[in-house]
């Protein structure tokens, strides 16, 4: 008895040894297991957040969300401000704000999703996918990383063109002022969208700002084109992919992402004298930008990363590697991530995000399993400073700030 026991827990251990990482519900996925904390520790976190947080940003005007989390619980979160000003709506914890460039965090993962599945190549050149895309010698990982060169939508179409030059003020001091040296006629008129970005592209063919893979330049541009691939290879628009892929089966029932169809829809955000922003011609473009969630749906997007739930754990890890060499700032991207590396310090990864009057911070230490969430919807430069509350899981002051 105790022989055929013990070789049915062999087979058993070989079988799972020799099976395949390929995810949560396939044999070989050894699922992650978060550290309870003591409930002193619990206390201790909320506490010490707590404090750092209204010297930083809750007693200075924030209107927004904030979640602290750590080992998968969270041990501090806030709710201040309002949703829409004019009939004093209140920002709950199921108010949807827009993330800003937090979005591309979705956006790279789904492309990364996709390369696990064989259905995307990043060694690939984008038209592949895109087949009238103009630069042939721009890859998917390019993209993926801000190597591309490419200029930023937002500027090149601009009807008004302008270049920075030197004059001569009132006193005689040389100052730079901007110079309007072109006024174009409008691609056209009403709400972009992202096939609109690379037909202006294919017909005006703007010139980029470096070669292919010759150095980083951050730009949404990039974004744009990564979400008209997934659409290309999956069949579906983007927002529905997502929906389908991620925010569904994740559970973030606040999360969506904004496009036409939602016009009705469009909550405005405020600049810091709280007047809102009105709707623009950029604002149905997404990949780049337009994922609206909440503090607690992005704790569960967190989680599905840091337990590989969603993508392999490998996967993950080629997604945290800076791409680019490191500057004496020590930023850096990945493939979707912000990065910092400071020498002796965990690596931080985040992303910040402004668009409009919202301004956001998503700042993961992924060996102390802690993250700090900040959704706003009034601008406030101090919510920046949220990457500061990091010093209470780390011990360690850090004074190095995030590029937004």
């Amino acid at each position: 008895m105790m022989v055929r026991f013990t070789l049915i827990i062999g087979i058993f251990l070989f079988s799972y040894s020799c099976g395949t990482s390929q995810g949560p519900n396939q044999i070989g996925y050894i699922p992650f297991a978060y550290q309870p904390l003591k409930l002193e520790d619990k206390d201790r976190f909320m506490a010490e957040v707590k404090a750092k947080y209204d010297s930083l940003l809750g007693k200075k005007g924030f209107s927004g969300q904030i979640l602290v989390a750590k080992n998968g619980q969270i041990v501090f979160e806030d709710y201040k401000g309002f949703s829409n000003i004019s009939n004093k709506t209140l920002i709950q914890p199921e108010t949807p704000i827009h993330l800003a460039s937090i979005s591309k965090t979705f956006t790279a993962m789904a492309a990364l999703k996709l390369w696990e599945q064989d259905k995307l190549d990043l060694k690939a050149p984008v038209t592949k996918y895109l087949n009238t895309f103009p630069y042939p010698e721009v890859t998917v990982e390019q993209l993926l990383s801000h190597r591309s060169g490419l200029a930023d939508y937002t500027y090149f179409m601009e009807t008004k063109k302008y270049a920075s030059v030197k004059v001569k003020n009132k006193r005689g001091r040389w100052v730079r002022r901007l110079k309007l040296i072109k006024n174009e006629v409008p691609f056209k008129t009403g709400l972009y969208n992202n096939q609109d970005v690379l037909d202006y592209m294919v017909s005006r063919k703007p010139l980029p700002q470096a070669s292919p893979d010759k150095v980083f330049k951050y730009c949404n541009t990039n974004y744009v084109l990564l979400a008209l691939v997934i659409e290309k290879i999956t069949g579906k628009d983007f927002p529905t992919y997502m929906k389908e892929n991620i925010f569904k089966p994740l559970k973030m029932d606040n999360t969506y992402i904004f496009d036409a169809k939602k016009i009705d829809q469009y909550t405005p955000s405020y600049n810091a004298r709280m007047v809102p922003y009105k709707i623009e011609k950029y604002d149905c473009v997404y990949g780049d930008k337009n994922v609206y969630s909440t503090a607690r749906d992005m704790f569960l997007w967190d989680k599905a990363l840091t337990e590989g739930k969603y993508l392999k754990l490998a996967t993950l890890n080629m997604a945290y590697e800076p791409q680019s060499p490191t500057n004496k700032y020590y930023h850096n991207y990945g493939l979707g991530w912000r990065i910092l590396t400071k020498p002796n310090e965990e690596k931080l990864v985040y992303h910040n995000g402004w668009w409009h009057g919202n301004n956001t911070v998503f700042t993961r230490l992924i060996k102390e399993s802690a993250t700090i969430i900040i959704l706003g919807n009034r601008y406030n430069r101090s919510i920046y400073k949220g990457k500061l509350l990091a010093s209470i899981f780390t011990g360690k002051d850090d004074t190095t700030s995030l590029v937004e």
